[in-house]
């Protein structure tokens, strides 16, 4: 098999474990974990691809060097959210913090 399509896999499993993540983790880290897994499978696929292409190797590593700042950003936004969600309502469980609108 291919090494391209082996590392395009591997970036589709990431992707898929963090979709799965997101749909069963309640607390909101864990659905941070995965969003930064669905986007180390998107780095991954960057990197792969202009490796393993004629592409040049520069364009995938800035494209991975965008995906990781994309996902420091991110984490860093979150985290913010999610301390001051548990500062109001004591708790980072997102059912909980979903039923209390109103």
């Amino acid at each position: 098999m291919n090494p391209l399509v082996l590392f395009h896999l591997a970036a589709l499993l990431l992707l898929g474990l963090g979709l799965y993540g997101i749909t069963r983790r309640r607390s909101l880290v864990g659905m941070l974990i995965a969003v930064e897994l669905m986007l180390n499978g998107a780095g991954l696929a960057l990197v792969a691809s202009a490796r393993l292409t004629p592409a040049a190797d520069e364009l995938g590593q800035l494209g991975a060097l965008l995906v990781m700042g994309l996902a420091a950003a991110e984490a860093t936004l979150v985290l913010a959210i999610i301390l001051v969600v548990a500062k109001r309502w004591g708790t980072s469980d997102s059912a909980t913090i979903s039923s209390l609108r109103g």
